[in-house]
């Protein structure tokens, strides 16, 4: 395996029956979230290898944590973290959620947040603001009305660039908050919110990174304007362009904020002028665009011009299958409810989560590398 769960027991005799100690230490792995609600543990026979104790010994490990009911063992799949149980299991925690919308980006996220809080038997309820920063706050105060325990919020564009005001709101809120996908802008360490974003710096310096390594020298960036994540993704293809030595200066943003085929071939005359051999582009669907505009001025993709777009929501749909920058959009949700019920838990016991993820690239047909 990658890495040890557990250390070895040593003259266990001396400190205690061998079972105990490892399940203390399985016990406390738990507790300090190297296993989440839900996840699943290491088998009996891959900790009997690394700890060097029989399986009999392992066995009873296990047995001593599922009569604690920290543990579940599911026929057939293994052993898990059990769900969460309040002190008093006959109450059972509400957990409000909202996002701007059920579409594209946040099915994902939103299935990350229902399993988890499925896991430890708590109740999702769901609101949208619908893409409108105006219903944001109303849907907000809906949800706190109804008398949910926690929040799941993903914010509106607006409510983060007025950082230091909205962190107030928010401490002022009676229930904890975890931000989604969004975290206040420009506040560094005097940011105290609780979020689970995707890092775009990365995966964007992560995306031009990969076109240079199929040696492009000249990579565009061309991107939509009002949207959350476009300053990040720019600054992480600046980074990039910087840190590899590339040529500078090659970025479009249409005027309008939503691409149609004009924007799309602007797009394109601007790669021409660029002398462009790639582009990264924000999101799936512009790049698609991108790709006509690319076929109706006689070149071809990826062999005149590779992409990568930014998203991964249609990619695979493209005319020609996009390579996509591919946000860890479950697993952000998973981790968001995680960190919001173990708020819950702890109250101030709990460590302050910020927490980055790093999206990963799916290598498809567009940049002319080996699909993955």
């Amino acid at each position: 395996m990658a890495r040890k769960h557990t250390a070895p027991v040593r003259d266990a005799e001396s400190r205690g029956l061998k079972f105990e100690i490892l399940a203390d230490q399985l016990r406390r792995g738990i507790l300090a979230g190297t296993w989440t609600t839900g996840q699943k543990l290491p088998t009996e026979q891959e900790l009997s290898k690394e700890s060097g104790l029989s399986l009999t010994t392992v066995r009873r490990a296990f047995d001593e944590l599922v009569a604690e009911r920290i543990v579940v063992r599911r026929q057939g799949a293994g052993s898990f973290v059990a769900p969460v149980r309040p002190r008093d299991e006959r109450v059972r925690r509400n957990i409000g959620v909202l996002l701007p919308d059920t579409q594209l980006y946040y099915p994902r996220v939103l299935q990350g947040i229902d399993e988890s809080l499925a896991a430890a038997g708590a109740a999702l309820q769901l609101a949208t603001y619908r893409t409108q920063p105006e219903r944001g706050d109303d849907s907000l105060g809906a949800l706190l009305d109804s008398g949910v325990d926690g929040l799941l919020i993903a914010p509106t564009p607006a409510w983060i660039a007025d950082s230091a005001a909205r962190v107030r709101q928010l401490e002022e809120l009676p229930v904890p908050v975890v931000l989604l996908e969004r975290s206040p802008l420009n506040l560094g360490s005097a940011d105290t919110t609780e979020h689970v974003c995707a890092d775009h710096r990365g995966g964007a310096y992560d995306a031009v990174r990969h076109l240079a390594s199929l040696g492009h020298t000249r990579i565009a960036l061309l991107t939509r304007q009002q949207h959350p994540a476009e300053s990040s993704v720019e600054t992480g293809y600046r980074q990039a362009v910087a840190d590899l030595a590339l040529a500078p200066s090659l970025e479009y943003s249409p005027s309008e904020d939503t691409w149609d085929s004009a924007s799309a071939d602007s797009a394109f005359e601007r790669l021409r002028e660029f002398e462009a051999t790639a582009a990264l582009v924000f999101g799936d669907r512009e790049a698609t665009l991108l790709e006509g505009a690319i076929q109706r001025g006689g070149l071809g993709v990826p062999r005149d011009i590779a992409l990568v777009s930014y998203d991964d929501e249609v990619a695979d749909l493209a005319p020609v299958p996009l390579t996509a920058v591919a946000p860890p959009k479950y697993r952000m949700g998973r981790m968001a409810a995680d960190v919001l019920l173990r708020r819950l838990r702890e109250g101030d016991d709990c460590p302050l989560h910020q927490i980055r993820l790093r999206p990963r690239i799916v290598v498809r047909h567009s940049c002319g590398a080996r699909e993955s």
